[in-house]
Formats: C-alpha cells, structure tokens, sequence
C-alpha cells in the first residue's frame, strides 16, 4: 500500500517541477531556487483538495494546509515587505488579538481558498521580484525584534520555515487522503 501511496505523489525528475536547482555556482540562485522549490511543495501538497484544506491536523491543534498558506503568506508579508522594503504593512491574516487567527481563520469556503492562493501568491510575488532587484544578498532592512535583518538571513530562514511547514502538510495531506511523498 505504501509504494501505491507514494506513486500519487512520486512522479520522476522529469516532471517534478522542482528539478533543475543548481548545485553549484552563484549563491542567490541557489537560495532562490531552494526557496521556490519550497514553495511549489506546499503547492503539490494542497494540489486536488477544496473542503479538505480546512481540515485540522489533530485535536486540538488548529494546524490545517489552508491555514499553512495563510501563515506563509503573512511571514512572507513580515520579512519581505515590512523587513527588508519597509513597508507598513501590517498581516493579513493574524491580528493583536489573535495570533494565530491565521490557523483560527482557515476555513475552506471556496471564496476564502481562492483569497488565500492570491494573497499567498501575491506575497510571493514581491518577495521573488524585491529579492531579483536587490543589489546583493546584503541589502538590510530592520525587524521590531532582531534589528539589522540581510536578504540572505531572510531567504535562509525563509527556506527554514517552509522546510518546517512543509513537513507539517506532508503529515497533514496523508491524514487527509493516505497521499504521501514529494
């Protein structure tokens, strides 16, 4: 049953469409590139599910896939336009007097879902586009916690956290439907 499951998600290097990452060479594209990589995999792993995204992990944790994309979505917000450009921009999601209301929040009504894709990809839009047009990796902005924050800090721990997250939909998306892999 295991290699069946492991089949819906395991489709081979030429179309996985994360393949491709360099190995070697510039630090940017490789940073870029594992950071896409990481992105398309929270992707892959809410691909074919409506009603299910809402669906929570375990009792009595919030944690579903639909609340994941709206947690990234506000720390790409946080680190890359309130961060490093600066901006006021304040979460979309998570609010003073509820932290996590990004989790809370996450129901699977089809306009909610459709909301939460834009915004996510929105966000990632600006992060991809403000990362391309930075001089180097050392343009700074400034955290309300850590001070002096670098792209490359930013894009490291951006990769930490969807590498943590994605962890998190691998087991959720296997409590949902037995799908397991990439």
């Amino acid at each position: 049953m295991t290699s069946h499951r492991r089949a819906a998600f395991f489709t081979g290097a030429e179309t996985d469409p994360r393949s491709g990452d360099p190995t070697t060479g510039d630090e940017r594209a490789m940073l870029v590139h594992i950071l896409r990589s990481h992105r398309t995999t929270l992707e892959i792993k809410c691909a074919g599910l409506a009603g299910e995204l809402d669906r929570r992990a375990v009792e009595p944790s919030a944690l579903s896939l639909l609340g994941l994309v709206r947690h990234l979505t506000d720390v790409e917000r946080r680190w890359f336009r309130k961060g490093l450009a600066g901006q006021d921009a304040e979460p979309l999601y998570a609010t003073p007097d509820n932290a996590d209301q990004d989790f809370d929040g996450a129901v699977a009504d089809p306009d909610a879902v459709a909301a939460a894709w834009a915004a996510w990809r929105a966000e990632v839009e600006f992060s991809e586009t403000f990362t391309a047009e930075a001089a180097d990796l050392d343009v700074t902005g400034q955290d309300p916690w850590l001070g002096a924050i670098s792209l490359r800090w930013v894009l490291l721990h951006m990769i930490e956290e969807y590498a943590r997250h994605n962890g998190h939909a691998d087991l959720i998306r296997e409590r949902i439907d037995g799908a397991v892999g990439l």
